[in-house]
């Protein structure tokens, strides 16, 4: 398997590089958090600009057909600079839905829009009582002519205040548990019968809390078979899964670097903290889980788009239960190894360490995946 990156690659890498060392220090990104939508509106132009917010789309509908690398090399950067901005929410979830689900007609109207930065969506998944099971679906949609009407309850819906059209995954069919009788509508943000209750996520990100009351949403806005979503569900949030481990990457080297640079000139009893060996140690052990994220984030990219679904679920899980254990490692000695000043909102270190743990519990846990890894074995050796 070749790990090398294209020279089209490269450039890829270093200009989005380029733009996060210009343009988002952690004095700037306190500036962009505290404007109105919660993060910075002139560089989502600039993502669009630059193409990133094409990049994962055929050229077709206006994008420049990137893989899974060219993503996993975006979201690195991204991690590297903790950006607030709805890439995720709007290219990677609400994006892969619309590559794999969307008719000709809804790609052709949305992804041209989003390329060009005019248009944020997200993906409502969650329910309070779902925790990490995509299927567990409790909001219902029931046919009312050539139309269907919406009602239930979403959570951490990621940028979902600010998404102009959200993406909803409903129960059409089956009890709550079924993985049959899923579907997904496209929901107009500002469509009557729609709270959205936005709030400040624990790493300065901002979610919402959506309820549907009698929503009406038109035939041509259910986004593939009615029926049978959960695989294009299924396969997205493994996709995504991907996506986070490369960003969990970015900030683990960026803790590493910020954590090596504080021993080296930060003195205690007359000489600095890096030349005590003890802490020597430490800084290696931090440097040993960044190696082994770094092999599981590649291997999670390689098999992100694999169709065969077995192995692609165990890679991913496998992946994320490494990442997942990483920054438990990574994040508790960084901050130990800045003492006081890595618990402070003042201090970088510490919101990166808000940051991969939240990374750790989205689409499920190291415990979780770990539980789904062991599940995935035992279904293969049956089967052997």
């Amino acid at each position: 398997m070749d790990f090398d990156l294209s020279e089209e690659q490269r450039l890829l890498k270093d200009s989005v590089e380029r733009l996060m060392l210009e343009s988002y220090g952690f004095d700037e990104r306190g500036k962009y958090r505290s404007e109105h939508m919660g993060f910075s509106e002139a560089m989502w132009a600039r993502y669009a600009e630059l193409g990133l917010l094409a990049l994962p789309f055929s050229e077709e509908y206006g994008g420049f057909g990137g893989g899974a690398v060219e993503a996993m090399i975006v979201m690195e950067a991204f991690g590297k600079a903790l950006i607030l901005e709805p890439y995720f929410a709007t290219v990677v979830l609400a994006g892969g839905i619309l590559r794999h689900g969307a008719s000709e007609a809804q790609k052709t109207e949305l992804i041209p829009a989003i390329a060009a930065g005019r248009m944020k969506l997200a993906f409502a998944y969650a329910e309070p009582q779902s925790r990490y099971d995509l299927f567990d679906i409790e909001t219902q949609a029931r046919k009312d002519g050539d139309g269907w009407i919406l009602n239930g309850t979403k959570g951490l819906v990621l940028h979902g205040a600010v998404a102009d059209k959200i993406i909803v995954s409903v129960r059409t069919a089956g009890r709550s548990r079924d993985k049959d009788g899923i579907a997904l509508f496209l929901v107009d943000g500002n469509v009557p019968g729609l709270v959205r209750r936005g709030y400040s996520t624990q790493d300065g990100l901002w979610a919402a809390e959506m309820t549907l009351n009698n929503v009406r949403v038109k035939a041509d806005n259910v986004i593939g078979n009615p029926a049978d979503a959960y695989p294009v569900i299924a396969r997205v949030a493994d996709e995504a899964i991907a996506a986070l481990c490369a960003e969990a990457i970015g900030c683990f080297a960026a803790m590493q670097t910020i954590t090596l640079d504080y021993l080296k000139t930060r003195k205690q009893f007359g000489a600095t903290l890096g030349s005590f060996q003890v802490l020597q140690h430490r800084a290696v052990d931090m440097f040993i889980e960044l190696e082994q994220s770094c092999s599981m984030a590649m291997y999670a990219t390689m098999m992100a788009r694999e169709n065969g679904t077995m192995e692609r679920e165990r890679a991913i899980s496998a992946a994320k239960a490494q990442i997942g254990e990483s920054a438990r490692l990574i994040g508790t000695q960084s901050i130990q190894l800045h003492g006081g000043v890595g618990m402070t909102m003042e201090y970088r270190i510490g919101h990166y360490f808000k940051h991969i743990t939240m990374i750790d519990t989205l689409f499920g846990d190291a415990d979780y995946h770990l539980h789904r890894l062991a599940v995935l074995g035992s279904i293969i050796r049956e089967n052997a």
